[in-house]
């Protein structure tokens, strides 16, 4: 019998860290004993009592407390060096050290029935995946894309320019952004029931094979937050494995919890690891590549701080925003 083991990196979310134990557990009582499933959160030194929730009411979870915020990267890299993956255990806790299967999940996630069963069953039928990804919906029960193409040129412009401004574009717009332009695969495929390949995984519900993750290591300690799973899919791929999506494994997703808390923080760190994720991996891209991407977040970024100083101007904006905003806009150019 394999065995599964379920990474969560936690900040500041109590209340939806319990909702999803408590959703994991279910699905683990539904496929009753087909699945050894563990459970490993890192609390990335939160302050409104995550950890001492964790070890109180699920005793079950082993609970790594952090004492400083690693970020999604380094705390799911404790965890998996924790496992016995590209590192020593660490002497905090005490699990095998190995795990046939890794799921990384946000904290912010519920897993629906038996999406755990469906997915790890997919693995293990399909010998040559290295990574599978759900079905994701909103809180909402919206859909959400839970997988994408690598970035091209057009999504940065698409991310950064206000395109649906433009005369003749308003109606474009909404199209280019669900395309594949965009990185997004259509939805037809997201509402069947066949899993199909794609470039990368969401981390918010990343399922990977041990043995892929001996193979190619961890998830890259450059890597704060952001890009760190579309760095990973593409590593594995590279290595001959392949990356999925199993529609029919559905799982919830709240999205962006943690990093609202800090909205301008986590934009800086976004486009940071974008760059990151450029350099390192140019030899996937056309030569000339990163100069078109710098130029396009320099335009959008004017862009954006002229709107931004216009909105303060008309008082929809406070002085305080307007500083926070133009001084994430300025870390960026100097990326």
């Amino acid at each position: 019998m394999c065995t599964l083991t379920v990474v969560i990196v936690s900040y500041n979310v109590a209340p939806l860290l319990r909702g999803c134990l408590e959703s994991i557990d279910a699905s683990i009582a539904r496929n009753g004993e087909r699945l050894v499933v563990n459970v490993l959160v890192v609390d990335n030194a939160s302050a409104d009592g995550s950890a001492e929730m964790v070890a109180t009411e699920f005793p079950h979870v082993r609970l790594i407390a952090s004492g400083e915020n690693l970020g999604f990267t380094g705390g799911n890299n404790l965890a998996l060096r924790s496992l016995g993956f590209s590192g020593l255990a660490h002497p905090s806790i005490h699990l095998p050290q190995s795990s046939d299967f890794v799921l990384l999940l946000n904290p912010d996630t519920y897993v629906e029935k038996d999406a755990l069963g469906r997915m790890l069953a997919f693995l293990q039928d399909t010998p040559r995946a290295g990574a599978v990804g759900a079905h994701l919906s909103y809180g909402n029960g919206a859909f959400q894309h839970g997988a994408f193409h690598f970035p091209g040129l057009l999504q940065v412009a698409l991310d950064l320019l206000p395109l649906a401004a433009v005369p003749g574009l308003r109606r474009v717009v909404p199209r280019l952004l669900e395309s594949s332009l965009n990185g997004r695969y259509q939805r037809a495929l997201w509402q069947g029931v066949e899993p199909f390949p794609v470039d990368f995984i969401l981390g918010a519900a990343l399922m990977v094979r041990g043995n892929a993750i001996r193979e190619v290591g961890v998830l890259d300690d450059d890597y704060f937050m952001y890009c760190e799973e579309m760095d990973w899919c593409l590593r594995l791929q590279d290595a001959g494995w392949s990356c999925y999506a199993l529609p029919t494994a559905r799982i919830t997703h709240l999205e962006a919890q943690s990093s609202r808390q800090v909205r301008w923080d986590a934009f800086e760190r976004l486009w940071r690891s974008r760059f990151q994720f450029y350099q390192k991996q140019y030899v996937h891209y056309p030569s000339g590549h990163l100069y078109f991407v710098r130029l396009l977040v320099r335009l959008g970024l004017w862009i954006r701080s002229a709107l931004a100083q216009r909105n303060f101007a008309q008082g929809t904006l406070s002085g305080t925003l307007l500083e926070r905003e133009l001084a994430a806009y300025a870390a960026i150019r100097r990326l």
